[in-house]
């Protein structure tokens, strides 16, 4: 960690989550580990929160091990898993074993480093965005972590500090406006979407079975397409006024949410690294 240096004590990090499409943020910041970038504020949701973490504890390559190396050998995500542990990922496997034992993570390292890292969740009761430090209990942690990833329908809710979370991108995919509220004006913004892309702005009708116990949690449901285009078409004006810096990939991508080839896969994460590769931060 005593090799890497701040670029300035004003620019954050905001990292967008995708699910698999987030191997394209590990490209992004194996590169920035291997030049040296360091930034005083990173914040991410779902995918870029799990990324993040392997980059705020300085373990290059880590996060892409991970994602592509360990998905072909366990193969952790996939409708058996749904149909087993009513959840399309192995969480215990991915919160549990990974970190502990197959791919350690240096909690030392993350708790010691003096950078904030920002995690977002989305809380069911309320159905707002809810955003979460954690530098000392490593078990509150992972509960964060795997809350921001609990993808809504095919994740099971997971509760930090007692209070029922999802995934933070349902209301708050690209969590700017939030660096910015930290204080963080100039940010370097990286998604998992080419410019110009949008989803679908219909509305989302969720059947009243589905989160029965949390009506706004459903309501925040129905309007994700919508908030989240709103969110790409800021982060398009505030570029183009040369406000941010944003790093996506280049063309159309073809990684699914919960993609599991890995050729597909790789091809995205070098993508990741080549784009982040091209900009200078001096």
């Amino acid at each position: 960690m005593e090799k890497w240096a701040c670029i300035d004590s004003q620019t954050g990090l905001v990292l967008e989550g995708g699910g698999m499409r987030g191997v394209f943020t590990c490209g992004v910041l194996d590169n920035f580990m291997d030049r040296g970038i360091r930034f005083p504020y990173v914040i991410g949701v779902s995918a870029g929160a799990c990324n993040g973490l392997s980059y705020m504890s300085g373990q290059r390559g880590r996060a892409k091990f991970s994602n592509i190396d360990m998905l072909a050998k366990y193969k952790y995500i996939g409708l058996k898993h749904l149909l087993k542990k009513r959840n399309i990922m192995d969480f215990d496997l991915l919160f549990h074993e990974f970190p502990e034992h197959i791919l350690p993570y240096d909690y030392t390292a993350y708790f010691n480093s003096p950078e904030r890292f920002v995690m977002t969740t989305t809380n069911c009761e309320t159905g707002d965005a809810a955003y979460y430090e954690e530098k000392k209990d490593k078990n509150r942690l992972l509960d964060i972590v795997r809350a921001s990833s609990s993808l809504p329908f095919v994740c099971p809710i997971t509760y930090v500090d007692g209070v029922p979370m999802l995934d933070g991108g349902i209301v708050d995919s690209i969590p700017l406006l939030r660096a910015r509220a930290d204080g963080f004006i100039n940010n370097v913004v990286v998604l998992t979407r080419n410019r110009g892309y949008r989803k679908d702005n219909r509305e989302l009708s969720v059947p009243v079975f589905l989160y029965r116990k949390y009506p706004r949690i459903r309501e925040a449901l129905k309007f994700r397409s919508r908030i989240y285009n709103e969110q790409l078409e800021l982060v398009e004006q505030m570029e183009d006024e040369g406000l941010i810096t944003v790093i996506r990939p280049e063309k159309p991508v073809i990684v699914d949410r919960i993609e599991r080839n890995i050729d597909k896969l790789t091809d995205l994460y070098e993508e990741g690294y080549a784009c982040a590769a091209a900009f200078s931060f001096e």
